[in-house]
């Protein structure tokens, strides 16, 4: 009797687990469907003619249409009859929903457009990026988005000047910094005549000269792609431009969000959002970048002292920052051997991982210069998730067009935490999870995603790298710069430092150029609380880690550990603690 009574609860609890993420694929398809460009970004070619609708009515359907899924879930599925992995799918489901709840109230505090992001990189980024073209269809389809451009950079245009009216400008520094990046939007042909082609309509060019169909109707495609460049997509931006130029009228120098509306609040809701942990103050997170950035100093007076270095840190900031024994040739070659010893650093990684992971990303990893037509846009280095399809591996990306912003002391830390083990390990493992719900494996939380890429930098230590005193000073430039900003952050947006006093701050505390440091700040100021989960995230993980090896001692082993943090997507870090807490109790019962 007992042992068929356990059987009926095991097939009811795994149908309860199973219902639900049948469920959850339906809701992943039923959000896939209201986005055109996401189900691009998926290798998808249904509503490739279209783009996202970017109205304020279509955000609030999406936002009811949240808040409804959640109740459904709540009042339809039992939480309690859930084998362990679905409850936690549960928890996130539902810990997105209540983090769109919260952050509802301030959605008109964000700025639609800032120098790193907006329609003016945007819309041509995507298209260039994501578009692509296999087919006489993929080409018309894309002449359609050509087309639609100018509704989309109108909606967000009303948007911005609607908050713009409320308080919600930018500070003065940036609407320069936005039209000059329209502008070059708007230079080569065809909006200039006999210029080289624009990198938009260069790229549709050669997309659609590669189809194999006849010259009449590739030119008949290029010249509807012309038109639609000349006489949409320019009108609109001119609009975009004049907007700016209003918006700038009414702005003001101010840096921090403590000038909008309840400002204080909105902070703080940001830095939940950004930490995943709800009850970090401004003070606390403050307080912390201090003393971490002091702890830091002390590191690297002790490899000053190795490498025979008089003076102080400042001094050796300023050597390090023009010393020519760190500086590779900015010609082809030099580029080239960049690329090389980035790629060395990459496979010595994968040599040593099986020691520290026992769940390997299938993906392959490839190193990659970013490339001419987005290097002036592009930051210094970035992440490219592989294909869910597997038919592109994932691309560590450095932008390497000015070769003295790559000094090769930072080499080795810029590596593991853009490649390996950093975004790559984490990114596109968590794709590849086969038993967890899609919503799962594309979610994305700074304070998880950035920690872990900053904790691999402090874990390459471990894993034998670093042996070279600079580039392990490399490692800490990187670790000081992520505490100086848990001070900055909190200094432009709670304690109202001024875009000068941030900038300041973190040249005399970081080995960072006034070039690097002015556009790292300017971010910080339009994107409030995002700079803080970087090191957050890492000391969280670090804690964990710390606890685990207490707990364990002899039985603690990496590939538990990094499986632990690994293994089920992004978590807020609530939540990881539980899992890695979980894992622990499992090891010590044997």
């Amino acid at each position: 009797g007992a042992a068929v009574e356990a059987a009926r609860a095991a097939q009811a609890e795994q149908s309860e687990s199973e219902r639900l993420y049948a469920w959850f694929d339906e809701v992943f398809e039923a959000n896939l469907a209201r986005s055109p460009m996401y189900q691009t970004y998926l290798g998808r070619k249904t509503d490739y003619d279209r783009w996202n609708d970017a109205s304020p009515e279509f955000e609030a359907e999406s936002y009811e249409i949240g808040q409804a899924n959640l109740a459904h879930m709540r009042e339809n599925f039992d939480f309690d009859a859930l084998d362990e992995s679905a409850q936690l799918s549960w928890r996130l489901f539902e810990y997105d929903a209540e983090r769109s709840e919260a952050g509802w109230r301030w959605r008109d505090h964000g700025y639609t457009f800032t120098p790193r992001s907006g329609p003016h990189m945007n819309t041509p980024t995507f298209l260039i990026n994501n578009h692509r073209v296999g087919s006489q269809a993929h080409a018309e389809a894309y002449v359609s988005r050509l087309e639609g451009i100018g509704e989309v950079i109108d909606t967000l245009t009303s948007q911005a000047e609607a908050r713009a009216a409320n308080g919600v400008t930018l500070p003065l520094f940036a609407y320069p910094r936005l039209t000059a990046s329209a502008r070059s939007q708007l230079t080569g042909a065809p909006f200039e005549e006999g210029a080289e082609d624009s990198a938009l309509f260069a790229d549709f060019k050669s997309k659609v000269d590669a189809l194999e169909i006849d010259d009449a109707a590739k030119a008949d495609l290029i010249m509807r792609a012309e038109d639609a460049l000349l006489n949409v997509y320019v009108p609109a931006m001119e609009r975009y431009l004049a907007a700016l130029d209003r918006m700038e009228a009414i702005s003001d120098d101010r840096a921090g969000v403590w000038k909008l509306p309840n400002g204080e609040a909105a902070y703080a809701a940001s830095l939940a959002q950004f930490t995943t942990i709800p009850d970090m103050t401004a003070e606390q997170i403050h307080e912390r970048g201090l003393a971490e950035v002091e702890r830091i100093h002390g590191e690297m007076r002790e490899i000053m002292a190795e490498v025979g270095f008089e003076g102080s840190v400042q001094d050796f900031f300023a050597y390090m920052r023009t010393a020519e024994q760190f500086q590779l040739p900015n010609t082809p070659e030099g580029r080239q051997e960049y690329l090389d010893r980035a790629t060395a650093v990459i496979d010595h990684v994968m040599e040593v991982a099986p020691a520290y992971f026992d769940t390997l990303p299938e993906a392959p990893l490839e190193v990659r210069a970013v490339e001419a037509w987005r290097e002036a846009t592009a930051t210094g280095a970035f992440y490219n998730q592989p294909a869910l399809d597997g038919s592109r591996p994932g691309y560590y990306y450095v932008n390497l067009s000015q070769m003295q912003d790559n000094p090769t002391y930072l080499l080795e830390s810029l590596s593991l935490h853009e490649g390996a083990p950093g975004h790559h390990f984490q990114i596109a493992l968590t794709q590849e999870l086969e038993d967890v719900p899609m919503f799962q494996r594309f979610a994305w939380n700074s304070a998880y995603g950035e920690g872990w890429a900053l904790y691999t930098e402090w874990l390459g230590k471990e894993m034998g790298f670093y042996e070279d005193p600079y580039s392990d000073f490399g490692r800490l430039s990187y670790e000081v710069f992520r505490a100086a900003r848990l001070v900055v952050d909190t200094g432009i947006h709670h304690y109202q430092w001024t875009r000068e006093q941030a900038i300041d701050y973190m040249l005399e505390s970081t080995p960072m150029t006034e070039g690097d440091i002015t556009p790292e700040v300017e971010r910080y100021i339009v994107w409030p609380g995002q700079a803080v989960s970087y090191k957050t995230g890492m000391m969280f993980i670090q804690d964990l880690l710390f606890h685990a090896q207490e707990e364990l001692g002899d039985e603690f082993t990496w590939g538990g550990f990094h499986d632990a943090v690994l293994t089920a997507g992004p978590l807020p870090l609530p939540m990881l603690e539980e899992r890695v807490n979980a894992w622990i109790a499992t090891v010590k019962a044997g």
